[in-house]
């Protein structure tokens, strides 16, 4: 044993000291000179915003257009009956953030650390909070002031209360401000590259900026005296105003730059019809973006040009024929060069400014914000507004109608590509009023967050368990923070 413990001491050190010789060099002789060992901040900023924009413009009108009652599904439709944990042809977000949140933390970390990529920080700061709050309001807690600490050790992060998330150090807002803060102290002479939204203007995503403090402090408005900081933002004016100045980015006619629904197979496409909630709004509002949104019934025997179904049929027992019902228009397959994918608009902002104003939050005209917003989405649905729309059917406050009801049901409809948000403004508001689910397996009840998904329960357990403790064990009729 004794002879045997020597050997085993030698033959260490020798492998010690072959080790260290062969290490001197490592570096040198397993580097590829081919293989940029990291990526420019340029070319992961375009794909961040990029990649981004195109699957969450799928995923918002697939899974988000069925919870938000734009669209119905005729077969696969588990999630459209409010199966959230059963994702088909959509539904499954979770990935999609947590990837862009990853990479655009590596540009905020070039960004900080290399002076040559300064120009990057406020751009990176105020997309980590577009994409933050988007998450956050799906899903509620989340993994945030943990993530991507993998470096450090930590591979199993918290999950952080969304009030936290929303309001703390290095949150939503104060990631906003710092965002602004680090472009207005920028003073160097190195361009914006890969900026596949505004092309490289600053001032453009100071815009961008303050018009997504707009959105999150309408959001939070329930919980939070917000009233200052809105009637702040308001009174300067510094926010997307106009359809110019939109955060977006145009998909292309063909691939690989079109969008997504273009490149389903005929089948999967045609599972997508229009809702029978959708249908009877724009019907009543005599809403001539219907013609643009969706497409005529290609049976119209009784003279219905377009018919909507209702959400969440129990496809095994119900029948039903793709001739009597709407699917969605040419701009979502044929011709989605006329699209854009979609982040933030000038009609959204004046829907937000409009609904604080008649709530009182802020002391500013709430008909003229509300009409400049339903002028600008029909122009942004490149549908012609009718000349006395304002002053009749859609007049703000007329007839009886609700002016918050209004204003939540005109940003609804022209959200249809980001479908995910009228179905959190519908959880916030209450508006417009959804019809129930035909074959509901959520006991009837509309879901008021996504589920986590199954894989956090096996590789992110302990905190897993506590979220899913914390939301009934994941369950989808817990409202979020915010949401009263």
């Amino acid at each position: 044993m004794k002879n045997l413990h020597k050997y085993t001491i030698v033959l260490l050190t020798f492998m010690s000291i072959a080790i260290v010789s062969c290490t001197n060099d490592f570096e040198e002789l397993n580097t590829n000179p081919n293989a940029p060992v990291s990526v420019q901040p340029s070319l992961l900023f375009r794909q961040v915003i990029y990649d981004y924009g195109e699957q969450m413009s799928y995923e918002g009108f697939v899974a988000g257009g069925l919870l938000s009652q734009h669209v119905t599904a005729l077969d696969f439709n588990l999630f459209d009956r409010h199966a959230l944990k059963s994702p088909q042809l959509g539904g499954d977000p979770w990935p999609i953030f947590y990837k862009n949140l990853r990479d655009n933390e590596i540009i905020i970390n070039q960004s900080q650390n290399t002076p040559a990529f300064a120009v990057y920080e406020g751009p990176a700061l105020i997309f980590k909070a577009y994409m933050t709050a988007a998450l956050t309001d799906i899903f509620g807690d989340v993994p945030y002031s943990e993530a991507f600490k993998g470096l450090d050790g930590v591979v199993q992060p918290k999950y952080d209360l969304q009030e936290d998330i929303y309001l703390k150090p290095d949150g939503i807002l104060d990631n906003l401000d710092k965002g602004i803060a680090a472009i207005e102290n920028y003073g160097g002479s190195i361009r914006l590259e890969g900026d596949v939204l505004f092309n490289g203007d600053l001032d453009a995503w100071i815009r961008f900026a303050n018009s997504l403090k707009i959105k999150a402090l309408v959001r939070i408005s329930g919980r939070e005296n917000v009233s200052a900081r809105l009637q702040a933002l308001y009174n300067e004016q510094n926010y997307i105003s106009s359809n110019a100045e939109n955060a977006v980015f145009n998909f292309t006619d063909g691939e690989p730059n079109n969008f997504r629904l273009a490149r389903l197979r005929a089948g999967d496409f045609n599972n997508f019809v229009m809702s029978e909630t959708i249908e009877e709004i724009l019907e009543d509002l005599e809403d001539d973006r219907i013609n643009i949104l969706y497409r005529p019934r290609a049976n119209n025997a009784n003279g219905d040009n377009f018919e909507g179904l209702i959400n969440g049929i129990d496809a095994s027992s119900t029948s039903v024929s793709l001739a009597d019902y709407s699917l969605a228009g040419t701009v979502f397959r044929e011709n989605t060069g006329m699209l854009d994918a979609n982040y933030m608009t000038s009609w959204e902002t004046n829907f937000l400014l409009a609904e604080a104003a008649q709530k009182g939050i802020i002391t500013a005209p709430a008909k003229q914000l509300y009409d400049t917003g339903v002028t600008q989405a029909y122009e942004y649905w490149n549908t012609v507004l009718p000349a006395n729309y304002l002053a009749t059917i859609g007049a703000y406050g007329a007839n009886g109608n609700d002016p918050i009801q209004q204003i939540i049901t005109q940003k609804w409809i022209a959200s249809i590509i980001n479908g995910y948000e009228g179905w959190i403004e519908y959880r916030r508001t209450g508006f417009p009023v959804f019809k129930d689910v035909s074959a509901s397996l959520n006991n009837g009840l509309i879901p008021v967050r996504m589920p986590y998904p199954a894989e956090e329960a096996a590789l992110n357990s302990d905190n897993y368990n506590a979220a899913a403790n914390a939301t009934n064990d994941n369950s989808i009729n817990v409202p979020v923070w915010w949401d009263e």
